[in-house]
């Protein structure tokens, strides 16, 4: 996302080198080029406006401090722009009432109902909450019908509501139905249409009037730039929402919704669906968001997808044998397990900083996530002992690994060449590393 205002930015930083102080030519040099990424990123004209103007308020005349560079006091204030202008600070859902209900509004194709299956995943997993999920999007074939799949996907309960045809009732019933079972949360998918309308807002201000919900989010496609924008603002305007769900951030979105929508609307983004599976939802954190956009990577979220997908104890010995220099072949198809449960390879590489410069233009492409997937069909077409012990494996052997896993015997040696690479470059970290304690310790 904004990989244009990265590669303008980066330009910018190099006509400031060597300078002792930001002038006003400088900082108009560099605003043009900002200005510039963020209109064909879709940013709104008067967000885009306002944003460039407390930049330069903050910029022109500032005295550099010796320990950085004008252009990374640029950086800084365009970081610190950015993480305000996507508003500053974490918004984190409350829970109070049972049940706490959330209404889910939006425009048909913005992914409400699977966010609402994803939404109730989420408070489950991470609040430790129990949800209960409520089809009630009677406009739109089959939404009732793909709720009930993607709540016993996720194993959420599922209100099955396909023989109601009123919304009113639908929402009387699950009040009911949570009040008697103890549910904590109540999520509601209601009804989207193609365009904002006047029967669907006088729907939705019923059911308001009913649930009087906690939360009214409304679930916005991040690919279609301002006109997201838009029917925030004007949903906003009508039923008041009290925060806002960006999807399809994995995609091509050029960024434009997620920058302009808290500035044009008053409400903050809560949420990002970064994928298609019932867990790919994240919180949406400001800070972590710009430091991405500026390609700075974002370390905390990468370290949290690896904590929700690595086991603390396999971690441990993988540990010990990698210092004793025994990682083996089924120690490397636990890696790339692990490694593909965090996301696309590509959202993954993104979050380690300093890697987007150094990915191949496109980035990481589905050539490189299908390598990953053939390396871990022909790890999984071995036997056990074949995985620990990588030397038996002969011709014959070599034969039927490919034929079991659709690969070639060619694919097998590469395999096993890189894997040897890798055993050796372990070996020479583990002696640096012994090398090193033994100095600080006066060891010899």
């Amino acid at each position: 996302m904004l990989e244009s205002l990265q590669e303008r930015l980066a330009r910018v930083t190099k006509t400031l080198r060597g300078e002792g102080h930001l002038t006003e030519y400088h900082i108009d040099t560099a605003l043009r080029e900002i200005r510039i990424a963020l209109l064909e990123a879709d940013v709104n004209v008067d967000v885009v406006s306002g944003f460039t103007a407390r930049v330069r308020e903050r910029a022109v005349g500032r005295e550099v401090l010796t320990s950085v560079t004008p252009a990374q006091m640029v950086t800084k204030i365009v970081h610190d722009e950015l993480v305000n202008l996507l508003g500053g600070t974490v918004s984190d859902l409350e829970f109070k009432g049972r049940p706490a209900t959330i209404m889910l509004v939006g425009l048909q194709g913005s992914g409400k109902t699977t966010t609402a299956a994803k939404l109730a995943s989420w408070v489950k997993a991470k609040k430790g909450l129990f949800p209960l999920l409520v089809p009630a999007d009677t406009s739109r074939p089959a939404a009732r019908e793909q709720l009930l799949i993607l709540g016993k996907q996720a194993g959420i309960p599922t209100i099955d509501t396909r023989d109601m045809d009123d919304p009113e009732e639908i929402a009387k019933k699950a009040l009911r139905e949570a009040s008697i079972k103890g549910y904590q949360v109540l999520l509601f998918d209601t009804a989207g249409r193609l365009h904002v309308d006047d029967e669907l807002m006088d729907e939705l201000g019923r059911l308001k009037e009913i649930l009087k919900p906690k939360h009214i989010l409304f679930v916005a496609d991040s690919m279609t730039g301002q006109d997201a924008v838009r029917s925030a603002r004007s949903f906003h305007e009508l039923i008041e929402i009290t925060g806002v769900i960006l999807t399809k951030l994995d995609g091509d979105a050029r960024g434009g919704a997620a920058l302009s929508v808290r500035e044009v609307v008053g409400r903050p983004i809560v949420f990002a669906g970064v994928g298609e599976q019932i867990d790919a939802l994240e919180q949406f954190h400001p800070d972590r968001m710009a430091g991405r956009i500026l390609g700075h990577g974002d370390m905390v979220t990468l370290v949290e997808k690896a904590q929700d997908v690595i086991d603390e104890n396999k971690a441990r010995r993988l540990e010990a044998k990698l210092r004793k220099n025994k990682f083996d072949l089924e120690d490397l198809r636990d890696q790339l397990s692990s490694l593909r449960k965090m996301g696309p390879l590509q959202q993954v590489m993104d979050l380690v900083p300093g890697m987007s410069s150094m990915m191949p233009d496109g980035g990481v492409g589905e050539g490189q996530e299908r390598q990953l997937r053939r390396m871990s069909a022909c790890i999984d077409s071995m036997t056990p002992r074949e995985r620990r012990h990588p030397q038996l494996l002969n011709g014959s052997r070599k034969k039927r690994i490919a034929k079991g896993s659709g690969t070639s015997v060619e694919e097998i040696n590469r395999l096993l060449r890189q894997f040897g690479q890798m055993r050796k470059l372990m070996k020479r970290m583990g002696k640096a590393d012994t090398r090193s304690l033994k100095r600080q310790f006066g060891m010899r």
